[in-house]
């Protein structure tokens, strides 16, 4: 266990952790070229920071976090940088997944996991598998991932099974994300304000934390920064403060 993930601030109230984190991992390519390194350097960097979240959130007790791995509009970056990612991906994957099983850690990935090329995809399923009877965090990897196609998938799932009548608590049945909760708080790194496609129907309740940190910059302490801010705020969602004051 680093230092940093068990350096837990005092005032943190860990009755109140988010159940559901998502991340939006942004900035890998500035970080690099701020160092005049290649793209991929900052991907590499960017490994450590995912090592560290994961294991600060199983520490404090996350149930559930949603990393934004691969967007489906990546696919139309440059070839080189795409398959270089795809290596970095199954790579990762092969070095860190017994960690993760001595961690608790079960594994689900969400998106069109056919996208992938063969050995990425059958590197993501064996590790789910491995680590599939796990009950600590549930580490979510977002890969050739889109909100707007999750919810075509979830649309083309209802019509095929005939389904008539919807709500809005049995459409979330049909979205990648059916066994989980959504998502309390969303952190999105390198200062960009907009969600990118990411959890469009999931998010509608959710706690947004903009920070200009650059992903592989964002370590255990920044996560503290992002909980804390969490639990400062009132969560009215659509109600007044005085409807949530005790009678």
């Amino acid at each position: 266990m680093s230092k940093a993930a068990t350096s837990i601030p005092a005032e943190l109230d860990k009755e109140k952790v988010p159940r559901h984190i998502a991340i939006i991992m942004d900035g890998n390519g500035r970080w690099a070229k701020q160092r005049s390194l290649p793209r991929i350097a900052g991907h590499n960097e960017g490994i450590k920071s995912v090592r560290e979240i994961v294991e600060t959130c199983g520490n404090i007790g996350v149930g559930a976090l949603t990393l934004y791995t691969f967007s489906s509009e990546n696919w139309k970056r440059p070839r080189k940088e795409v398959s270089a990612l795809m290596h970095l991906l199954l790579a990762t994957i092969n070095r860190e997944v017994n960690d993760l099983d001595r961690n608790n850690v079960r594994l689900k990935v969400i998106g069109r996991m056919d996208d992938l090329p063969e050995k990425p995809r059958q590197g993501m399923f064996a590790a789910i598998d491995k680590l599939k009877d796990n009950t600590g965090l549930t580490l979510i990897l977002a890969l050739s991932y889109g909100g707007r196609q999750e919810i075509v998938d979830a649309v083309k799932r209802i019509v095929d099974e005939g389904v008539k009548d919807i709500s809005v608590d049995s459409f979330s049945g049909y979205l990648y994300t059916e066994d989980l909760p959504d998502p309390e708080l969303l952190i999105r790194t390198s200062g960009e304000l907009r969600l990118s496609n990411f959890l469009l129907w999931q998010l509608a309740y959710t706690e947004i934390y903009v920070t200009d940190t650059l992903w592989p910059d964002f370590r255990a302490p920044q996560l503290f920064d992002a909980i804390l801010d969490f639990q400062r705020r009132e969560r009215r969602f659509g109600r007044v403060s005085e409807q949530l004051e005790p009678e």
